[in-house]
C-alpha cells in the first residue's frame, strides 16, 4: 500500500517498472505554449534536452527556436551532450525539460552559457525547491520567477503519452533572468 502511494506521486525510487534509461520523460507541448504565452521575449531558444522534439516543435512554429539537441538521437535535432559543451550560447535563451536526475547540472550549466540579460527556463518537477545543494543553488542564482500549473501536465516515459498518461506529478518552469537579483515570484500559469 505505501507503495503504491509512492508510485502515484512519482517518487522515482518507488516507481512501478524501471526508470528509462537516460531520464526521457517527454513533455506536454502545451507546457511549451504556455510558457511563450507568460514569456513572450524568448528568443533564439537552444532547447537542449528536447527528446523528439515536443516543446522544440512548438518554439519553431513560433520562430523561437535557435536550435535543439539531445544527447541521444531520437530523430529530432542534433546529436550533443549538453553538459559537455563549453562554448557560450550568445543572443539566446536556454529553454528545456531536463533529466530530473541532472537538473541542477543542467541549470548551473545553462546560466553559464547565456549572456547577461537571457534566460534559462527549466521545465521541473515543484520538489526541485526542496533541499540543501538546490537552496544553495537559488542563493547563488536568484530565480526570477516559478510558475506553477495549477492543472497538471502530463510528462510520459520514452514519448508514449498513451501509456503513461498520468498528472500525477506537480512541475513548473523555472525562469531565471541571468544578471537578475531581486526576489522571486511565484505564479500559477494555468
Amino acid at each position: 500500500m505505501k507503495e503504491d502511494l509512492f508510485t502515484l506521486i512519482g517518487a522515482t525510487n518507488h516507481a512501478k517498472g524501471t526508470r528509462e534509461e537516460n531520464d526521457y520523460y517527454a513533455t506536454d507541448p502545451i507546457a511549451a505554449k504556455l510558457l511563450l504565452d507568460v514569456e513572450p521575449q524568448l528568443n533564439n531558444i537552444w532547447e537542449c534536452a528536447c527528446g523528439e522534439g515536443h516543446l522544440a516543435k512548438v518554439f519553431a512554429k513560433a520562430g523561437k527556436l535557435g536550435k535543439a539537441t539531445d544527447l541521444i538521437n531520437r530523430g529530432y535535432g542534433n546529436v550533443e551532450d549538453f553538459l559537455l559543451n563549453n562554448e557560450t550560447y550568445k543572443n539566446g535563451d536556454i529553454v528545456t525539460n531536463p533529466p530530473f536526475k541532472y537538473a541542477q547540472k543542467f541549470v548551473e550549466h545553462a546560466l553559464n552559457k547565456v549572456d547577461n540579460g537571457r534566460y534559462v527556463c527549466m521545465f521541473l518537477r515543484l520538489l526541485f525547491l526542496e533541499g540543501q545543494a538546490r537552496k544553495k543553488l537559488f542563493e547563488k542564482y536568484k530565480s526570477k520567477t516559478v510558475y506553477v500549473f495549477s492543472s497538471r501536465v502530463n510528462c510520459a516515459k520514452n514519448g508514449d503519452f498513451v501509456t503513461y498518461n498520468s498528472g500525477a506529478v506537480a512541475y513548473a518552469w523555472f525562469v531565471w533572468l541571468k544578471g537578475y537579483n531581486g526576489e522571486t515570484i511565484v505564479k500559477w500559469i494555468n
